[in-house]
This record gives structure tokens, C-alpha cells and sequence, in this order.
């Protein structure tokens, strides 16, 4: 018992380091990106959306040096399904999230062909280094191109932006010095933080399942994924609530992309023998990854945005999801009826309501067109 509580406690304390952590890197981050004057689309893409990944970086290596590969796969994929079902659901159910269409005809479709390259790099039982460095470079391509898109938006939209960082940086030379100083110190004391807590995390979760018989691909699906995953949700309800769509939106497309592209990658090049995938991993977690992420395209397609009705349905499949992992993990004896539930009534009748409003959003764009 003390033992669990020892490791209870280095959960709690990896948890609210990741939080503190990761706010001081975002924060640090975003007043450094404004004063570039970077498009607020961009800065959620990239730099909040990196940033509030860090956590996923730090667990997902620390993970991968200490031997338990499974934390290290289930932590990226439960992260990526929260991203995208609970984040986006919550946010979306605080107020409804406008899609720029850059999202729908790039982004999302991105993330999609990452998943499914990352379930095809997983079919020989690990993703090796060769595949780490394929996959980072995959994401240096993705961010140069973001680069320019973001520099070459329109006039007035960066006119808008870029007065709104200058008001808010105009200060003596000295002083903004002194400013962008901060900032630094505030993104390296953030990255420390983080360090210190992504080791906590690992130590508590992974004792603890062990002490329960509970697998770590289970523990990184569940605590820590979500765990993680705190700092987008804060980044993305925060932005929602002050209106930011876009940050809100591209924090969380931005997040699922650095997730499979660099998480993964950098952590399967610095494995001394890459990042061995379990066969769940692989015929289950990996799969519903990329379901989510391809059921959102017609979710993001019909009128470009999330409204709440869509938002709590996206809720409501990340409870499902998650019950379903710890009902998996305990063998209880109605698994068996939740998912003939879920096949046989739920997922028809959701992508009969998907393929509604769809259609719906086809007829209404058919006939402005026609105005």
C-alpha cells in the first residue's frame, strides 16, 4: 500500500508538472511567435500546438529509455483519439468551432495519411529508426510549407495581426530585449519542468501497472494520454471561450500531426532498438485512431465548422472509447454486449446522422451558388 501510494503521488505530481510545464512553454512560445507575427492559424498549428505537445515528447522518450515500449505507443495513440474526441468536443460545446478550409483540404487529410503510414511502418511488431527519421522529416516538410502558406495569407488579414502584436510588443529597444529574454527563459524552464515530470509520470503509471497486472499499453491510453493531453485542453477551451477558433481548432490538428510525426519519430531514433508495437497496438488502438481522424473529415466538411450538437457526440465516443479500454483491462463480463451495442446501434446510427448533414451542407452550398 505505501508502495501505491509513493507511485499515486509521482502520477499526481508528473501531472500537475506537465500543466505547469506546459503553460510556460506555450506561453513563452506564443509572445515569441506573435512578435514574429505569425497568423494566428499558424501559431495553433505550430507553436501552441508543439508546445502543448511537449508532454507527449517527454513521456513518449522517457517511456522508450525506460523500457516500456507500450506506454510510450499507447500515450501517442490515446492522446491523439482525446485530441481530436475530447478536446475538440469540449471545446466545440463551449462555443461552436469555425474550420478554416485549409484544415479540411489539407491538415486533416495529413493526419490521416500519417496514422495510416504510422499502422504500416507498425506491421513488422516496431517502428525502427529508419522510420523515426522518415516520419521527423515528413514533419520539417510540413512545417517549412506551413511557413510560407502562413507569409503569404492575405494582406489584410496579416495587416490585422500584425497591429495587434505591435500594440502589444511596442517598447523601447531595451526593454524588448529584455522581453524576448523572458520569454526564453520562461520556454527553457518550461522544457526542464516538463523533463522532471514526464520521468515522475512514467515511474508512477508504470508501477502501477504492474502492481494491478494491467498492461502499459492500457495505463498509456487512459492516465497518461489523457494526462497529456491536459495542456491542449486548456489551449483549446481557453482559445474557444475567448473566440480564437482557429488557435482552438489548429492546436489540436497541429498537436495530432507532431504527435505521430515527431513524438514517435524522435522517440523511435532515440531507442537505442526503435519502439517495439504490441499487437493491440496494432490491430485495435492504431485502427480506432485513424477511424476518429476519418470521421471527423465529414464532421469539419459540413459547413466548415463543429457545432455542439457534433461536439457532444465527440464527447460522448471518447466516454465509449475509454470505457471501453478499461472494460478490456479488467475483463469485465458485459465487454462482449457494450460492443455489439456499439457496432450493431451506435456507429450506424452516427454515420447515418454524419452522411445527413453531409448531404444537408451539399444542398445548402448548391443553392447559394445558384443565388
Amino acid at each position: 500500500m505505501p508502495d501505491l501510494l509513493i507511485s499515486s503521488g509521482q502520477i499526481l505530481l508528473g501531472l500537475v508538472g506537465l500543466i505547469i510545464g506546459g503553460d510556460l512553454l506555450v506561453r513563452g512560445a506564443s509572445k515569441l511567435a506573435a512578435a514574429a507575427k505569425i497568423s494566428p492559424l499558424v501559431i495553433g498549428i505550430t507553436v501552441v500546438s508543439f508546445g502543448t505537445s511537449a508532454p507527449e515528447l517527454a513521456v513518449t522518450v522517457q517511456a522508450a529509455h525506460a523500457g516500456a515500449p507500450e506506454l510510450a505507443v499507447g500515450n501517442v495513440v490515446g492522446s491523439n483519439i482525446a485530441n481530436m474526441l475530447l478536446i475538440l468536443g469540449v471545446a466545440a460545446l463551449i462555443a461552436p468551432l469555425a474550420v478554416q478550409s485549409r484544415i479540411v483540404r489539407v491538415d486533416l487529410p495529413m493526419i490521416f495519411g500519417a496514422a495510416v503510414a504510422l499502422w504500416l511502418m507498425a506491421l513488422d511488431g516496431a517502428i525502427s529508426w529508419l522510420d523515426g527519421a522518415v516520419l521527423f522529416a515528413a514533419l520539417a516538410g510540413y512545417l517549412v510549407w506551413s511557413v510560407k502558406q502562413g507569409s503569404g495569407e492575405q494582406a489584410d488579414v496579416q495587416q490585422e495581426f500584425a497591429d495587434a502584436a505591435d500594440r502589444k510588443t511596442r517598447q523601447p529597444e531595451g526593454g524588448k530585449a529584455m522581453r524576448l529574454a523572458k520569454q526564453v527563459f520562461l520556454l527553457v524552464v518550461g522544457l526542464i519542468i516538463l523533463v522532471i515530470a514526464a520521468r515522475s509520470m512514467v515511474a508512477g503509471s508504470t508501477e502501477i501497472a504492474r502492481h494491478f497486472g494491467v498492461s502499459d499499453l492500457v495505463i498509456g491510453l487512459t492516465v497518461v494520454a489523457i494526462g497529456t493531453s491536459l495542456p491542449e485542453l486548456v489551449a483549446s477551451v481557453v482559445a474557444s471561450w475567448r473566440g480564437q477558433a482557429d488557435i482552438a481548432v489548429g492546436n489540436v490538428v497541429g498537436s495530432n500531426l507532431f504527435n505521430i510525426l515527431a513524438v514517435l519519430g524522435i522517440g523511435a531514433m532515440v531507442a537505442p532498438d526503435g519502439i517495439p508495437v504490441s499487437r493491440d497496438a496494432l490491430h485495435l488502438d492504431t485502427p480506432i485512431m485513424i477511424a476518429v481522424t476519418f470521421a471527423c473529415l465529414p464532421v469539419f466538411f459540413t459547413g466548415c465548422r463543429i457545432n455542439r450538437a457534433e461536439g457532444a457526440v465527440l464527447v460522448g465516443y471518447f466516454i465509449a472509447y475509454t470505457t471501453y479500454v478499461v472494460m478490456g483491462a479488467t475483463d469485465a463480463s458485459y465487454t462482449r454486449s457494450f460492443e455489439i451495442a456499439m457496432l450493431g446501434f451506435v456507429v450506424p446510427m452516427t454515420v447515418l446522422a454524419i452522411g445527413y448533414s453531409v448531404y444537408q451542407s451539399m444542398r445548402l452550398r448548391r443553392a447559394k451558388s445558384n443565388c
